[in-house]
């Protein structure tokens, strides 16, 4: 216990100095701020230059064959009527007009045709959107408001659904139970090459030869693995936190959606099936990472294998609307049940409300039966494979015993 408690606070210790780990913690919520802000400012830079548009005066003239663009509108732009369309389209060309509009007869047969002076790829849309804002304040100004609201899909809509006869919320209640996926998700992709060389650094500065006089190989990755299980959680609360601020500090400025987290759902046996499908998910793969190190001899070419470890993990998402619409689907069983592909159909169908608790309790215990497997695995291939500089370890030398080695 001495030396688990050496090695874990150690490697936890060695990992939290290094700037690359606290870089890596931080840059998710940078970049996402900076994400952000470059929609902001761009989005509000786009609308001033679009009121910017709208208030540009042009000369305008105007055909209208349909009979529906109200006169006084047209007075308002100061805007004559043609009767030739030719003539129109030619003082466009000889410049005496800026822009001519077109307005067939039937207007759901044939298109309004607008003909006008180039003044640059962004401004050039100030001729279309005035020729169907004549359009829809001419129609406004006749129709019913009503009719008007339904045409433009402003009628608002109050819904609600039920379920055992109380009030059900589908979206509300995937928060709590989602937020273990979208931890998981990050975690893995930011914290996964941290896995995958723990074991490597030893063993490519020669220094593990000198652990393992004091130290046995189990004790040692137990250790190691541990110490990731501890970094992962410190980093979860180094991304969350600025995330956090950034959110209820600047939300309504940056226009981000708001959510009413005093009447968030909390289905305790959802957050519960979650969190325990979260945390053997996530020790089976940091155990896959560790054990895939501990078998290549530089962290180079452990490297070539977390696109492979990747790919299990987060090819499922390529079916997520499977997940959703048919999950009782073959598919969708042997994604959920084959450990490897397990952890996001079991946490993304506990989030949406149709993993039933008897497929969450065989799904939990697939993952720890497998994590168990998996870290049996990592610590017989470090115990093995760690005085290994030049080559893999071969699955003949894993399963011979060799009492000389083992420690």
């Amino acid at each position: 216990m001495h030396n688990l408690a050496t090695v874990f606070s150690f490697e936890v210790m060695r990992t939290l100095k290094k700037k690359t780990f606290w870089i890596t913690a931080l840059s998710f919520p940078v970049v996402i701020g900076l994400v952000i802000a470059i929609i902001f400012f761009s989005s509000e830079a786009t609308e001033k230059a679009s009121l910017d548009t709208v208030n540009q005066k042009f000369s305008l003239a105007v055909t209208d064959e349909s009979k529906v663009i109200e006169p006084q509108l047209l007075t308002q732009l100061n805007a004559k009527t043609v009767s030739s369309k030719q003539q129109g389209i030619d003082d466009v060309k000889s410049g005496k007009l800026d822009a001519y509009f077109y307005y067939p007869a039937d207007l759901t047969k044939e298109k309004v045709q607008v003909f006008a002076e180039d003044v640059g790829l962004f401004d050039n849309n100030r001729y279309q959107g005035t020729a169907e804002a004549l359009l829809a304040g001419s129609v406004t100004a006749t129709t019913d408001p009503q009719i008007v609201a339904i045409l433009q899909k402003k009628v608002g809509f109050d819904s609600k659904t039920y379920q055992d006869g109380a009030e059900y919320d589908g979206i509300k209640q995937m928060i709590a139970p989602g937020i273990f996926l979208a931890l998981f998700y990050i975690l893995i992709v930011m914290f996964g090459s941290q896995m995958l060389t723990s074991t490597t650094e030893e063993k490519e500065n020669r220094v593990i030869e000198m652990i393992l006089t004091t130290i046995k190989a189990r004790t040692l990755i137990i250790g190691k693995i541990l110490s990731l299980i501890v970094l992962a959680i410190i980093q979860i609360i180094a991304i969350m936190i600025p995330i956090l601020f950034i959110y209820f500090q600047f939300g309504s400025q940056l226009s981000l959606p708001s959510v009413d987290l005093t009447n968030l759902p909390l289905d305790p046996m959802r957050i519960s099936i979650g969190a325990v499908i979260f945390f053997l998910s996530f020790l089976l793969f940091t155990g896959l990472l560790v054990a895939i190190g501990a078998a290549v001899p530089t962290a180079k070419e452990a490297g070539g294998f977390f696109g492979i470890v990747m790919t299990l993990i987060f090819g499922p998402l390529y079916a997520v609307t499977l997940f959703i619409s048919a999950p009782t689907s073959t598919l969708v069983t042997f994604l959920t049940f084959f450990p490897l592909t397990a952890p996001i159909p079991l946490m993304l169908r506990n989030a949406v409300g149709n993993l039933s608790v008897s497929d969450a309790l065989i799904g939990i215990v697939i993952l720890a039966i497998s994590a168990t497997i998996i870290m049996a695995i990592a610590i017989r291939l470090f115990r093995y494979g760690a005085l290994e500089y030049s080559k893999r370890l071969s699955l003949r030398t894993l399963f011979v015993t060799d009492k000389k080695t083992s420690r």
